[in-house]
């Protein structure tokens, strides 16, 4: 579910992205339903690829099985394939499903032959992840020598991804010193093995004795662990899978606790067995005293999108130019949001429903002004949201049928008898896009959204935020100006669409594009108080320039634009927060995720607007620093804690990100939970080394310069137990997770870390760093001892 407290054109551009990346995945018993695998639409048509997916999932099925003591299997999968893939009988329309609810997407490698498999987790120790991600090559067994086989894998991403622990070893410090002896990070510590330094050259490499660190003590960064191809100890899957004894997690007997690896610095000190006896799952499944099925499979091809827009035109609609907003909302859509190709019907409603328009195709513009033109201009009567939707179904059944495609709904929500087509909604198979255009919708509307896995948007009428490249709004008196520039990155510019609307008269309106050159090609439509401008073919990169004057009423500047080449991914936003509710004093975690492609934005900067019932807005700058709520530095994915309440209720959130000229991709970085590259292994007393990792060009490090502007939204959530006014202080400093230590000279010690805030990650714990340490962002002491 999402609410927002902002301008409903602005709902409208991401509005058939769907409301959340929420997963499908269900515990039927001691059985997984409905995990659905996604091939993404740039790999190559290759039918094996589909056999080996199969393949993968019916392997790791009774690994799991064994692993979690005979606790969780996989029993159904859902394999979705590329639209551009030739169709087959046996490939069938999904319903629920799609790229975005994916939980595990086969991708092509990038940077190329950068394979290694890994799940995005934006969370804490215990909290779910986003997404496993494969690549073809990974899938087809190809890469079994450094990562293991596919089966296994996927196993360790399982958990990952479903149970929210972490990996178990350490590519950035492979040893510790424990009792003055160098050990390296394993679990558990009884896996056998030994240690060298392969020095390679031409696809051969021969090893060398590790070399110590005269600083730290350590082992110098080339020197590696390689275990023994043949072993007893039974865990841990979360260090190395591939290792054919293993087929355990760690438990809290023989749990590494010494090892500086994420799961301690992350789970504090517990092991992955623990943190999985503590999730939903386990809490309610007992053993299976027989043997699981095998898994099945279902064959998904996404085909053309099917919309009808429900549009709601009973009397209440006259209410604060709902009605108004409404015809915005949908000319908006119809201009913009729903693509070419795209089969679009109408259907307005009040007491009962009208057809106003049969699925059309959009192939030109003509097809869309045409249903531009049938859009309700007068409102009246009762309202039956559920007459509505039963007539859209009727005009989706004429041509196509009704499961997989999509209805927007636009309603002020005031009928209380939504519930009675309920049963027929979940039977239609169909995603339901919500959007309450008032403040009194049913509490049944937000339930009908969030049974097809789509979720709830809410328009209020004032409150303006941004989204797509730009968005503003700005009250105006006495022919005041707003200004304003708008970049157009070489990440997009196509179907780029600037959107001005008015509360009062239309404004004077002045565009420039980067060359100087004035746009006047605005069409005004003065019944709906909005102007919108159509940049023809690709818009040029750079600065737009933007001037609007006005006299005593709100004006609002919304600009949109489209990926510019099928080649190269725009650079885009999401944001969610960690959880629905939260209750005071608990806080809440922003996340945003910022990429291009596969490819993590570096030092952009990220602010949330968070919005709360009584209007009061807070203003958070999330950070990728790796502490504090900040699961993982340099991964693209920014963070932050939230604990200004002020009131209980729906708070709102809006997230803009902007990258200049610090901001980079990042290329080269590995992920970090994943399954770890093996650098060889040891037979018959010999390290038998595998190839390096492929070589990175040190240009690939730094990525390349972006600049660009986004913004996303970043849902909503209800607090509760909020007290009122003076809100107590009860928020602690978060913990610090990257104390590291220097020896410098004969007698110094210098520790460095991140410094928490006093409460979580904000402000400063003056309780505790002396003020002669550095900023509240990266903090360093000093230590002199006698020798």
């Amino acid at each position: 579910m999402r609410s927002f407290r902002s301008s409903l054109f602005i709902l409208v551009l991401h509005l058939l992205e769907g409301a959340q990346s929420n997963s499908l995945i269900q515990l039927n018993g001691n059985g997984y339903e409905g995990i659905v695998i996604a091939i993404d639409p740039n790999v190559p048509e290759d039918e094996t690829l589909i056999q080996n997916i199969k393949d993968m999932v019916t392997k790791a099925s009774p690994y799991l099985f064994e692993a979690t003591e005979k606790r969780f299997y996989f029993k159904n999968v859902a394999i979705l394939i590329p639209e551009n893939w030739k169709a087959k009988p046996e490939y069938v329309k999904p319903k629920l499903e799609t790229y975005k609810n994916a939980d595990v997407v086969v991708t092509e490698p990038n940077p190329p032959e950068n394979d290694g498999p890994y799940t995005e987790q934006m969370g804490k120790c215990g909290e779910k992840g986003e997404k496993i991600y494969f690549t073809p090559d990974f899938v087809a067994g190809k890469k079994v020598l450094q990562y293991g086989p596919q089966g296994r894998v996927f196993v360790h991403e399982w958990a990952h991804l479903r149970w929210g622990v972490f990996n178990e070893y350490n590519n950035e410090q492979k040893f510790y010193l424990s009792n003055r002896r160098n050990k390296p990070v394993i679990c558990s510590a009884d896996i056998r093995g030994d240690i060298g330094v392969p020095q390679c050259q031409g696809g051969s490499c021969v090893t060398k004795r590790c070399r110590l660190d005269g600083v730290t003590g350590l082992y110098q960064k080339e020197c590696e662990f390689i275990p023994n191809s043949q072993q007893s100890e039974k865990a841990s899957i979360m260090y190395a899978q591939s290792i054919e004894s293993v087929v355990e997690f760690c438990k809290e007997k023989n749990h590494n606790k010494e090892a500086p690896n994420d799961q301690n610095q992350k789970c504090n000190l517990r092991s992955t067995w623990e943190v999985i006896q503590d999730s939903e799952d386990f809490k309610k499944t007992t053993p299976m005293t027989t043997q699981p099925p095998a898994p099945t499979f279902s064959l998904l091809q996404i085909g053309q999108r099917i919309v009808c827009l429900v549009l709601d035109k009973s009397g209440s609609m006259t209410v604060g130019g709902r009605l108004k907003r409404l015809n915005q909302a949908g000319k908006l859509f119809l201009l913009q949001t729903v693509e070419q190709g795209a089969w679009v019907g109408m259907v307005a409603f009040d007491s009962a429903a009208y057809v106003k328009s049969e699925l059309v195709q959009i192939n030109s513009a003509a097809e869309r002004d045409a249903l531009t033109r049938s859009l309700p201009t007068a409102a009246s009567g009762g309202t039956s949201i559920c007459s509505g939707l039963r007539s859209a179904f009727t005009v989706i059944k004429k041509k196509y049928p009704t499961d997989g495609s999509e209805i927007v709904l636009l309603t002020d929500g005031e009928d209380n008898t939504i519930s009675a087509c309920f049963a027929e909604v979940k039977q239609s198979g169909a995603i339901i896009h919500t959007v309450a255009l008032g403040p009194s919708a049913a509490k049944e509307l937000e339930e009908l959204s969030q049974m097809t896995g789509e979720g709830w948007l809410v328009s209020p009428l004032h409150s303006l935020y941004p989204e797509g490249l730009e968005s503003r709004g700005l009250t105006l008196q006495n022919n005041e100006w707003m200004n304003g520039t708008v970049v157009v990155d070489s990440t997009v510019g196509k179907d780029t669409l600037f959107l001005i609307t008015w509360t009062d008269v239309p404004p004077q309106i002045l565009l420039w594009d980067p060359s100087g050159t004035k746009q006047d090609s605005f069409l005004v439509d003065t019944h709906n108080k909005m102007a919108y401008l159509q940049v023809p073919g690709t818009a040029k990169v750079g600065m737009w320039k933007y001037s609007l004057q006005a006299s005593s009423q709100t004006l609002t500047l919304t600009v949109s634009s489209r990926a510019s080449s099928a080649t190269l991914p725009p650079v885009t936003v999401t944001s969610k927060m960690n959880k629905d509710t939260g209750k005071f004093p608990s806080p809440m975690v922003v996340y945003t995720k910022i990429h291009q492609g596969t490819l993590p934005i570096l030092r952009a900067k990220v602010t949330a607007l968070i919005e709360s019932e009584n209007g009061k807005t807070v203003t958070l700058e999330l950070l990728d620093n790796g502490a504090g709520a900040d699961a993982t530095k340099n991964d693209g994915i920014y963070s932050r804690y939230f604990t200004a309440y002020d009131a209980n209720g729906r708070y709102s959130v809006k997230v803009w990100a902007l990258g200049g000229v610090n901001t980079a991709t990042q290329k080269a970085t590995p992920p970090r939970s994943g399954a770890m590259y093996i650098r060889g292994w040891i037979e018959n007393g010999e390290i038998k080394w595998n190839p390096p990792r492929p070589d990175i060009n040190k240009d690939d490090l730094q990525g390349k310069q972006v600049c660009f502007s986004r913004t996303a939204s970043g849902g909503s959530f209800v607090a509760s137990d909020v007290p009122k006014s003076p809100i107590p202080d009860l928020f602690p400093p978060c913990k610090i997770t990257d104390l590291k230590a220097g020896i410098q000279g004969d007698n110094l010690i210098n520790l460095t870390w991140t410094a928490p805030g006093d409460d979580y990650d904000h402000g400063r714990d003056a309780a505790w760093i002396p003020s002669c340490c550095g900023s509240d962002v990266g903090q360093w002491l000093q230590l002199r001892f006698d020798p």
